[in-house]
């Protein structure tokens, strides 16, 4: 029997994954599993039964990743499955700026009491005169499961799409359109494109990676969609890049007092992956992740633990470790495997960073002095006898 913990809203057809073998709690301290959405967990330590994290979304801000590596918690995310909601806002963001569709809509408002307005119209839509998007060039920086969307569907729209993305991956390389001109590097789509819009995750290296350098050699006339993450842009840039007339327009789903009433601005409150759809697909990949890892061992799209896929275990016991990617583990694995005479069927073991998995199926139940000895070996984070 498990138990979980919702820290915000789940979508009950997740949920309703969940069977017999799973109660839900309201103390953490009780839970095996947390889903998670926006609620931020770095001051929630003191979780003995934790065993997994399941993040219903992409980003990880709002969860101590590292810390909970050192403890054999292993944190899921949900990539690609609120691709399509942010994908389509994406879009819309950009027709709306194209088209000053903000502006207008706000004459409209001013003026709905004017009995006069059909006329009053005629002469005041040339202040909202926009640019059509056909044919205009976009960048797409980053090419993963939102940014390949993207780009496809800026293609679809007649536009010259330019992406940027030096570790893309093979299947979404298969996804990409392909009259996407891939280029070497962030400032040829500085220099070439009307709309930029960034798909890359919020790290050290990306952090202000649009910037006051790379704004100088954008296009005065140039749109910036930021739906990623609000630590992507350098907002005191975009600031000074609005008022000099730099850029046209900052389009962004992630207001702040510096830029949210900025003339130039168009911003969102994070309605990104604000679908039931999207609220329902990261559920259910969340919840699926989450029972595959508690009943079978298996991790899939973790971002502190590798991959390691062994199905449903056929065997008579299954053992799983969370350890340190340090020397001499297996080995000592094997050894401790060996003192207790149980044999070995199947393994697996994979890295990621400095953390690895192992997954061993066993042709007998391994006793628990055999497991205090794998406890014991140090780089060890987390014993689990799965069966």
């Amino acid at each position: 029997m498990f138990q979980y913990k919702c820290l915000n809203p789940i979508s009950e057809k997740g949920l309703s994954i969940f069977d017999e073998n799973y109660t839900v709690t309201d103390n953490e301290k009780e839970a095996d599993a947390i889903l998670v959405r926006s609620a931020a967990m770095h001051e929630m330590q003191d979780m003995p039964n934790l065993l997994a994290v399941a993040r219903a979304g992409a980003g990880v801000n709002n969860i101590p990743v590292e810390d909970y590596a050192e403890k054999g918690i292993v944190v899921f995310n949900t990539p690609g499955a609120n691709a399509n909601g942010v994908k389509e806002l994406v879009i819309a963001g950009m027709l709306i700026s194209a088209r000053n569709l903000v502006g207008a809509h706000g004459w409209v408002e001013e003026n709905k009491e004017n009995p006069d307005i059909a006329k009053a119209m005629e002469k005041a839509k040339k202040a909202f005169a926009g640019t059509e998007i056909q044919k205009k060039k976009i960048g797409v920086i980053g090419l993963g499961a939102i940014g390949v969307l993207v780009a496809n569907a800026a293609r679809n729209l007649g536009m010259d799409v330019y992406g940027y993305d030096p570790y893309l991956s093979l299947k979404n390389a298969w996804n990409l359109s392909r009259s996407v001109h891939h280029v070497d590097s962030v400032d040829e789509i500085f220099e070439r494109c009307d709309f930029i819009s960034v798909h890359v995750p919020l790290l050290d290296t990306t952090r202000n990676m649009v910037n006051k350098e790379g704004i100088e050699k954008m296009k005065p006339t140039v749109t910036i969609l930021n739906f990623a993450r609000n630590g992507l842009v350098d907002e005191d840039a975009i600031v000074e890049a609005l008022e000099k007339g730099k850029i046209r327009h900052y389009v962004t789903d992630f207001p702040t007092p510096k830029i949210a009433s900025l003339e130039g601005v168009i911003a969102f409150p994070h309605l990104g992956a604000s679908t039931a759809e999207s609220e329902e697909n990261c559920a259910v990949m969340a919840v699926e992740q989450v029972k595959d890892y508690l009943e079978n061992g298996n991790i899939r799209n973790s971002v502190n633990f590798p991959n390691v896929d062994m199905g449903v275990c056929q065997t008579e016991g299954r053992i799983a470790i969370l350890h340190r990617n340090i020397p001499n583990m297996l080995s000592r694995f094997t050894n401790a495997f060996a003192k207790d005479n149980v044999n070995i069927t199947e393994m697996s073991n994979k890295t990621k960073d400095n953390y690895s998995y192992a997954i061993f199926d066993l042709d007998s139940p391994i006793d628990k002095k055999a497991v205090e000895a794998i406890e014991a070996i140090e780089g060890v984070l987390k014993v689990r006898v799965v069966k």
